[in-house]
């Protein structure tokens, strides 16, 4: 198995690989659909974020996609979801997938990012329990599965209540 993976935007060929990915990484649908669905949705999707992790084949095997969010009244981005084939988990796929969609984030302006995950994966991107920042959801969630990324320090994290893209029904 590689440990170098090359990284890019999807393109509309990818799409069912991407789709293959996720169902194989999830236990239901509901993950895959959740991305078609946000790929769909003209006011959380934006080009380019939508990142594939692919082997020295070009093969895609991980993804990781960002869709706009707000946290209050300011915009920032969703981390979610995040997957990797199984066979290649452990290998720096998602990783790399997840690094390459930060960097792409950054590289548009884009400040903030927040993701609903495994609080022991996500920190080593950078990310942080979003409480410390009075950053919380409308629902109730374990406090350190919700973290929060500030892309420039010039940018600190603001407060508030995020508000997912309307197909996370949150």
């Amino acid at each position: 198995m590689s440990d170098t993976w090359i990284t890019r935007a999807e393109t509309r060929a990818d799409i069912p690989a991407i789709r293959e990915i996720v169902l194989a990484a999830f236990d239901t649908e509901a993950e895959a659909d959740l991305v078609d669905a946000l790929r769909a949705d003209a006011d959380a999707w934006i080009e380019g974020l939508s990142l594939v992790s692919a082997d020295g084949n070009g093969r895609p095997v991980g993804h990781a996609l960002l869709t706009r969010c707000h946290i209050g009244a300011t915009p920032a981005l969703c981390l979610a979801p995040c997957a990797v084939r199984p066979e290649r988990q452990r290998s720096g796929a998602g990783s790399a997938a997840v690094i390459a969609a930060l960097e792409a984030a950054k590289d548009r302006g884009e400040y903030h990012v927040v993701v609903l995950g495994h609080p022991a994966y996500y920190p080593r991107f950078g990310f942080t329990r979003a409480s410390a920042h009075g950053i919380r959801l409308s629902i109730d969630v374990p406090d350190e599965a919700l973290m929060a990324l500030a892309l420039d320090a010039d940018h600190p994290l603001p407060g508030g209540t995020v508000r997912y893209a309307a197909p996370f029904g949150i």
